[in-house]
């Protein structure tokens, strides 16, 4: 089993900054990927990004190309989206996500999910 906690949601002002964590957290892992989906209200979830563990590949929405960067830290099994020139349109719940090796009870490929975090992008 893995745990998926977010942080760093906040209201912020169109054009500003922000930097979202997500930790992920278990008894025994590896990391294959993990990203970062949205949900705007009145709209479908959305991909934003991701990061591959072995080679960091990268990936982005459309929407976000630009603007977001993903990165990770390997030692931390942690991923960090960081959002500049942030727009309302930006407005959503950001969600973490990741594919995982969990290698107890027994080995498996399985992909969890975070709870969420708010980003309020307005003036």
């Amino acid at each position: 089993q893995v745990q998926l906690v977010e942080s760093g949601g906040d209201l912020v002002q169109p054009g500003g900054s922000l930097r979202l964590s997500c930790a992920a957290s278990g008894s025994s892992f590896s990391v294959y990927a993990m990203g970062w989906y949205r949900q705007a209200p009145g709209k479908e979830r959305e991909f934003v990004a991701d990061i591959s563990w072995s080679g960091s590949i990268r990936y982005y929405g459309d929407s976000v190309k630009g603007r977001f960067t993903i990165t990770r830290d390997n030692t931390k099994a942690t991923v960090y989206l960081q959002m500049d020139s942030l727009k309302p349109e930006d407005t959503a719940v950001y969600y973490c996500n990741g594919r995982f090796l969990v290698t107890m009870p027994s080995g498996s490929a399985s992909t969890f999910w975070g709870q969420g975090t708010q980003v309020t992008v307005s003036s």
